[in-house]
């Protein structure tokens, strides 16, 4: 039996036999990082990075190994995950919200196994990619709940769909679309639906123009009567059913959003380190890294990174060995290892001056892209909120 990636069980010579995803990892995430600052300057998709990515077999890391895939779980996503995040955080975004698809389907009683077992195989075969849609113009994030405008209208013939989605990450690539919408019924029903993509009906609209994250293609998808098959379900309930939060999702969502950041993160301190290596000002007549203040300022850089490569480890292996973990628990590590992500290139700004915000210089781009962790979902002020009012008794 070949056990799955990432599990306490593969160890010695099973764990020899297993291909080296980090290591085809690395030599990818080399290209990567030469391509990121030209599409994060024109904010252009980096098709070719998924193309890489599917001929290395890592689109289908998380696909369940008994359909084909790696197998891996959290843990072991994760460190890839952060190795893609510090070449191309954008790339690594995408590539996140497809794994954390696959993982849920392989853990989730409510995915119907027709519909898994095709996504699976598609993804194991080509370059095939799913992301879940939900947010919507008048919505905004749907983990502050209300009721979708998307609708799905059940017919004879199919399920017709009619909605607007925006932050739709990887629009241009997704061949699936997992749509959050809801009923025309008498009494609604929510959830999501299997989408393919490139339907008629179907509209791409290029919308995405962001401060960071420029290359993650997070447009506006557009449903204007779309027409898909009738056993597309995959999880439709009543609103109020929907009020205890999907473990899985949260907690997967978690650890490879806070992957992704920490990634960006320690691009930003390898690149400082060098410039304090070779950056001799003439007053000073030695490197900057001579000085005391640099050395106790990336001290604290290395401290923080410290914290975060434990919380993600450890939660992450938690996850994959099946302690049961909470909500509340998944939004703490958001919020910790995102925010130490944000100061670490706030101090290694404070370090390069002038030259940290030059767009000659990855910093400047590293800075833009570490901000978006802290509008990720789930944001600080929502974590906070509810560890407050649990304190309390509320």
């Amino acid at each position: 039996m070949v056990m799955p990636l990432g599990h306490s069980a593969v160890r010695g010579r099973a764990a020899q036999r297993e291909p080296d995803y980090v290591e085809r990892t690395l030599v990818l995430a080399a290209n990567f990082a030469e391509r990121a600052a030209e599409h994060d300057r024109n904010g252009s998709f980096p098709f070719e990075n998924f193309r890489e990515l599917s001929e290395a077999g890592l689109l289908s890391l998380t696909v369940s190994a008994a359909l084909g895939g790696a197998g891996a779980g959290a843990r072991y996503s994760a460190r890839i995950i952060g190795i893609i995040g510090k070449a191309d955080p954008s790339t690594a975004l995408v590539l996140s919200m497809h794994y954390i698809n696959h993982l849920v389907m392989a853990r989730s009683v409510t995915w119907p196994a027709r519909l898994a077992r095709g996504l699976a195989r598609e993804t194991v075969e080509g370059l095939a990619l799913i992301n879940a849609l939900r947010v919507e113009p008048e919505l905004g994030s749907p983990a502050r709940g209300g009721l979708p405008a998307t609708v799905a209208r059940r017919t004879e013939t199919g399920w017709r769909l009619t909605g607007h989605k925006i932050y739709s990450t990887g629009a241009p690539i997704l061949k699936w679309y997992a749509v959050w919408a809801r009923t025309d019924e008498s009494e609604p029903r929510v959830g999501q639906f299997l989408v393919p993509a490139g339907l008629p009906g179907t509209r791409i609209v290029e919308t995405w123009d962001h401060l960071g994250l420029r290359a993650s293609g997070s447009h506006d998808i557009i449903f204007d009567d779309v027409v898909f098959p009738l056993d597309s379900e995959i999880d439709i309930r009543k609103p109020e059913e929907w009020k205890a939060p999907d473990v899985t999702q949260a907690t997967v969502h978690t650890i490879f959003v806070a992957a992704i950041y920490d990634g960006i993160a320690r691009a930003a301190r390898d690149w400082v380190i060098e410039f304090l290596r070779y950056r001799v000002p003439a007053n000073l007549g030695a490197p900057l890294a001579t000085l005391p203040r640099a050395q106790d300022i990336l001290g604290g850089i290395e401290a923080r990174l410290a914290v975060n490569a434990r919380l993600i480890e450890s939660f992450a292996g938690e996850f994959d060995d099946g302690i049961a973990l909470t909500s509340a628990e998944s939004n703490v590590i958001k919020l910790t290892v995102t925010n130490n992500a944000v100061a670490v290139v706030e101090d290694a700004l404070a370090l390069t001056g002038n030259h940290g915000l030059t767009r000659a210089n990855p910093l400047e781009r590293h800075y833009r892209d570490v901000l978006c962790g802290r509008v990720h979902t789930p944001q600080d002020d929502s974590t906070r909120l509810g560890l407050g009012r649990a304190a309390l008794g509320f």
